[in-house]
């Protein structure tokens, strides 16, 4: 499967790798029990819920999707790391330009900043100049969702904020 990606656009997803049946549809986030598409419309990212076999549709939205491996599928516990193209990722945003960049797992971020520290919200290291966010991932198996799932609500303001970067400083301005 090859990634959703243009120029510019609003945000870009970035996953490990596909899961088994994202793999096997040729879709991003296909599994039934997967809520990406579901938090994308609850969040307002979306006006609308799309399905997974319609993904092609996020960059009327413009949102973005890939993945650090894109040689292996399947649980991130049986991918191994030597798939992982962190270089390749890094150019790839480089080269389009999203305003944010949204790891959908905290494994993706720390596999990405080599870094097991990190947590989920806006990171304090960027890809450039491009801010970087860590999500809990929407897959049915993580555990955590409801607990860490309010970084999906805050997305908004972060693009905002990435689109307009004196954008905090107005607003306290006046305040």
């Amino acid at each position: 499967m090859i990634d959703l990606l243009a120029p510019e656009l609003k945000i870009v997803f970035c996953g490990t790798a596909k899961g088994t049946i994202s793999a096997r549809t040729g879709s991003f986030y296909a599994n039934p029990s997967n809520r990406f598409y579901r938090t994308l419309h609850e969040t307002g990212l979306t006006p609308e819920r799309i399905d997974p076999a319609e993904f092609r549709r996020l960059l009327d939205y413009g949102i973005g999707l890939t993945d650090l491996n894109q040689v292996e599928s399947g649980m991130d516990r049986v991918l191994n790391e030597k798939h992982f193209d962190l270089q390749g990722f890094r150019e790839k945003m480089l080269h389009f330009r999203p305003r944010l960049i949204a790891f959908t797992s905290l494994t993706a971020a720390r596999i990405f900043f080599a870094d097991r520290t990190i947590r989920c919200g806006l990171q304090d290291r960027a890809i450039g100049d491009i801010p970087v966010v860590a999500l809990p991932s929407t897959s049915g198996a993580n555990a955590h969702w409801t607990r860490d799932r309010d970084h999906w609500y805050q997305l908004r303001a972060l693009i905002c904020r990435a689109e307009n970067p004196s954008w905090g400083e107005e607003q306290k301005a006046t305040e």
